[in-house]
């Protein structure tokens, strides 16, 4: 096998196993083996085309569209086509599947279902990756230049799949690929110098050529080099799992800022529990967060409630800034709950357990609780009735991850009549809680008079919005639409009839707001999932938003419009009629997914609102997010991806210009070019050329500032006596020598061995000899410049008051 198909083989072997770290992104892990079978035909076919030989360019050009038509191929008839023809496939259905894949990359959370948008996302990624590495390691000979693309593979791998475990060992398999890869390269490059990784000539040799005579082993550089490689690998594994400290950073897992400790995997955090509601009920995940036992007699009422949203400023809801309060031991009575409605109450005892991966900051609890019994540091915010959990450090909070409490809570039971006569609304609730937007569209109130047209009190008005989105208004449950909370999301809601929770509870929360009915907005979770053994478990399916309107006497109550399959009315709400279904099936009958929200942003600008509760909210235009907000954060990612690869192929810049330069003067027979690069090599490593010096005292000047003896000095000297053949032969006579090229190269890395590792480093990353870049554009400058003044010198212009 030939050098140069080692190291195609290599490369291919590096791409696959770095792969290896998506393998956590999906459910199915088949995928990989059809990478493996279009890496090899992509590799095949590069190297077919370098032994024919074509142009660099024409082999890149081969691969690429031989893996273009793979792909066309495997994934042909996958797409709903929208034309005929094999161009309409390539550009219109091809483009079509892979947009698909971006959406449900946005949709699924990790790990995904394999659909065929998403395995093509993967397939082409890791083609394209192998295309550059066999690019780099193979047709352009830079071997470790080819791990660029496999740290842009590993890292957006490494940074979408944090705490899906098994990361240590997919960096196991990158770094053993990208090791094998440049043993076989190196071992290329010394097999082209007449030497060979682990075999040494059985005569004696000089020290400076790496091999001793005995038994034909490799000793320094190459066992230690071995060495070296196998121990950085395993530090750069074990160190990390050893430093608690070294577990963020740019793709780091982000619950490290609610101070979790990342067991059991991912965790959920929010500050606005409606941020990722939206990607929360698209994704199929039913990992269970919150897992109670209650003696409450109306399971179906047991809502758990994490806070309002009592704030509509025209962009989003939100929760408005309040102060906060040390918790009581017994909580006040809720704002508005008469004696008459409170006598007919039950307390209810609830004891709730939170999974591991729930990191939220504010404690989900039945709504009115009366009684809080949980240990950690917590605040009480008396309007809206919540616990915040409180700062325990620098970027550090209390949340509910792992918390164990118990609850108690009134279940109240007004009625209808009761409901109907309740009072006006005390003013001071009244002027805060119905504060409309001034971009409030129009079609808001007017659409809330005409529905509830003709009813004479609050509580019909209220029933009548419910019923106008729950049951007869034409609604349909969609979480695919667009997810925007601002003024004219409502407005394009009520117009396009489609939506989820979000949609349906600030659109009733608007309008009854518009009739001068108090509103604002809770979130939280559905009752969840009764078990055989009594307890309940909340999954992240359960995630809900809810209207909650004020009636004076009984306070906040629940409405429900949202016509969702498993969520049933309330009983104070519904009409004399049976009870209701939702008037148009629902497209996705899920029950919710996830939790609430994401990490608190750390925005430079925090509102104000949000520092009096202790949090940095996330920016407005955040909060209009689509249906790809809580998937892979594949923008995120690819951009700071991009922006690394760039910065690190700015500093390489003069590296791959010098291996550039070195392989064209070493390509032909050019005695004086195999000079130059020889000269130039001496140069990197600090000793500079001195243009006075015949070419033996030169080589003479390079052995002994070099320190070169052996094979790697009479290389100097061969080349050196090439050179004066060259100035002072007689015409016709053999100029070169095919060792020339191979001296050269000898006597190059000779250089590099013997200098200081600064000397080392400055030679491959800073060459001094780049100084003839500078030095060459400098005398094109000044001629170009002589050449303009040249120019100018010969036009004449008229002169003024010549008589």
């Amino acid at each position: 096998m030939s050098g140069r198909t080692r190291v195609t083989l290599f490369g291919m072997l590096a791409t696959l196993l770095t792969s290896w770290s998506l393998a956590p992104l999906v459910e199915s892990s088949g995928w990989l083996l059809q990478a493996a079978a279009l890496l090899g035909v992509q590799a095949a076919v590069g190297a077919g085309g370098r032994r024919v030989p074509l142009a660099r360019s024409l082999t890149l050009a081969a691969q690429l569209l031989v893996s273009l038509l793979l792909l066309a191929l495997l994934f042909a008839g996958k797409a709903e086509s929208t034309g005929s023809g094999p161009l309409s496939f390539l550009v219109t259905d091809f483009g079509a599947l892979f947009q698909q894949g971006v959406r449900d990359v946005g949709e699924f959370a990790i790990p995904a279902p394999l659909t065929d948008g998403i395995r093509l996302l993967l397939l082409a990624g890791v083609l394209l990756i192998g295309l550059l590495v066999d690019a780099l390691a193979v047709t352009l000979r830079t071997a470790a230049a080819a791990g660029l693309p496999l740290l842009a593979l590993y890292s957006v791998a490494a940074g979408l799949s944090t705490g899906q475990g098994g990361s240590w060992f997919a960096f196991l398999l990158a770094g053993a690929g990208y090791l094998m890869l440049l043993l076989s390269e190196g071992r290329d490059r010394l097999a082209q110098w007449g030497r060979v990784f682990g075999g040494a000539p059985s005569t004696r040799v000089s020290a400076a050529s790496g091999y001793s005579g005995g038994g034909g082993r490799a000793v320094a550089p190459v066992r230690f080099g071995r060495r070296i490689g196998v121990v950085a690998l395993g530090v750069a594994v074990a160190v990390p799992a050893v430093l608690p400290s070294l577990g963020g950073g740019l793709l780091g897992n982000p619950g490290d800022e609610t101070g979790s400790s990342g067991r059991g995997g991912g965790t959920i955090s929010a500050v606005n529990p409606l941020v990722s509601l939206q990607s929360s009920l698209n994704a199929q995940d039913n990992r269970v967060v919150l897992k109670y036992r209650t003696d409450s007699p109306q399971l179906g009422e047991q809502y758990l409630r994490i806070l309002a949203l009592d704030e509509f400023n025209g962009v989003k809801w939100e929760a408005s800034g309040r102060p906060l309060t040390d918790v009581p031991e017994r909580l006040p009575n809720p704002t508005g709950l008469s004696d008459r409605i409170r006598e007919g109450a039950t307390e209810v005892r609830t004891s709730v357990s939170a999974a591991e991966t729930y990191a939220q900051r504010y404690l989900p609890m039945p709504y009115p609780a009366t009684q809080i019994d949980i240990g950690g540091k917590w605040r009480y915010e008396p309007a809206g009735r919540t616990l915040v959990g409180d700062q325990l450090g620098k970027d550090r909070f209390q949340n509910v991850q792992g918390a164990q409490y118990t609850v108690r809570s009134l279940l109240l039971r007004p009625t209808a009549a009761q409901l109907q006569a309740a009072p006006a609304a005390n003013p001071l609730v009244r002027d805060e809680y119905t504060k409309l937007p001034d971009n409030l569209p129009p079609v808001v109130a007017e659409t809330a008079r005409k529905v509830t047209q003709g009813a004479q009190d609050d509580y019909t008005r209220a029933v009548r919005l419910q019923d106008f989105f729950a049951v007869n208004g034409g609604f349909r449950y969609d979480t695919k639409v667009s997810s925007g909370t601002g003024s004219q999301a409502i407005a394009r809601f009520l117009a396009d009839k489609e939506g989820f929770c979000v949609h349906f509870a600030f659109s009733m929360a608007a309008m009854s707001r518009s009739l001068g009915i108090p509103a604002r907005v809770a979130v939280g979770f559905t009752p969840g999932e009764k078990q055989a053994d009594g307890s309940v478990n909340v999954s992240m399916r359960d995630a809900h938003a809810w209207p909650e309107l004020y009636f004076e006497g009984v306070g906040w109550t629940r409405f429900e419009p949202t016509p969702r399959s498993g969520i049933s009315l309330p009983e104070y709400s519904r009409t004399e009629a049976p009870a209701p279904q939702p008037s148009t099936p629902s497209a996705l009958p899920s029950q919710a997914a996830s939790a609430p929200a994401p990490m608190p942003s750390q925005a430079e600008a925090c509102p104000p609102e949000l520092k009096k509760l202790g949090e940095c909210g996330v920016p407005a235009a955040q909060q209009n997010t689509g249906a790809g907000s809580g998937g892979f954060p594949l923008g995120a990612v690819l951009g700071w991806t991009g922006g690394v690869l760039a910065l690190v192929a700015l500093l390489l810049l003069p590296l791959l210009w010098r291996r550039r330069v070195r392989e064209r003067r070493l390509a032909g027979p050019d005695v004086l070019a195999a000079w130059r690069e020889l000269g130039d090599s001496a140069w990197d490593v600090g000793i500079p050329p001195d243009e006075a010096l015949s070419p033996r005292r030169a080589a003479g000047r390079i052995v002994l500032l070099g320190k070169l003896d052996g094979e790697p000095a009479q290389a100097v000297h061969r080349v050196a006596g090439a050179v004066e053949r060259a100035l002072y032969a007689p015409p016709g006579a053999d100029l070169s020598y095919p060792e020339l090229a191979a001296d050269v190269r000898l006597a190059g890395t000779a250089l590099l061995t013997t200098a200081d590792r600064r000397s080392r480093a400055r030679a491959l990353f800073l060459p001094r000899s780049a100084a003839r870049v500078t030095a060459a554009l400098s005398l094109r400058t000044a001629a170009a410049s002589a050449r303009l003044s040249s120019l100018t010198s010969r036009i004449r212009l008229p002169l003024r008051g010549r008589g």
